[in-house]
């Protein structure tokens, strides 16, 4: 990785991907890179707009917002309508397969998968799709370990959840694997 990074982690509130951002940008830190996490809600927090932001980089980070995703996430159609047209245009669009995507996209490269399908049918808990996505980045971008990731996400979840995690975290890789 010799250039910055900048993701968008977008949803709703409730989704985990302020967490999800914390640990790409904590799994950075862990493998020795600068990084810059930033968040914010809608008005109504859980069920409203959610957006995260990581800025990972081998060298110093001059602007800890986001301008223009590199990659941007969206789990949701109201996030993705909110958020679709800021991507870089050769950037990736890594969307839920629930979303409808409108004519002519611009992005570079648009991925379609089924995060939040995957957390409750495989996984058996909504609440991991954030897990999922992560590990769906990091197999897109390779910008982190596998390592660190699995330890960043290890030392963020709930004592007793590691193993669940582990398996959200593969099946993310397995989903863009497949693609």
């Amino acid at each position: 990785m010799s250039k910055q990074v900048e993701i968008r982690l977008t949803g709703s509130g409730g989704q985990g991907l302020i967490l999800g951002g914390i640990i790409m940008a904590e799994a950075a830190l862990l493998d020795g890179k600068n990084a810059i996490q930033s968040q914010s809600y809608g008005p109504e927090a859980r069920g409203g707009a959610s957006k995260a932001e990581v800025i990972i980089s081998e060298n110093e980070i001059d602007f800890p917002k986001v301008e223009v995703p590199d990659l941007l996430l969206s789990l949701t159609q109201v996030a993705a309508d909110k958020y679709i047209n800021d991507i870089k245009k050769d950037g990736i669009l890594l969307v839920d397969s629930s979303v409808r995507l409108p004519e002519g996209v611009q992005a570079g490269k648009v991925i379609q998968i089924p995060i939040l399908q995957t957390a409750v049918e495989v996984i058996g808990k909504p609440m991991v799709a954030n897990i999922i996505a992560m590990g769906a980045i990091q197999q897109i971008l390779n910008t982190v370990s596998k390592e660190s990731l699995e330890e960043a996400v290890l030392s963020r979840v709930p004592k007793g959840t590691e193993e669940l995690n582990r398996r959200a975290l593969a099946e993310g890789y397995r989903l863009v694997e497949k693609y």
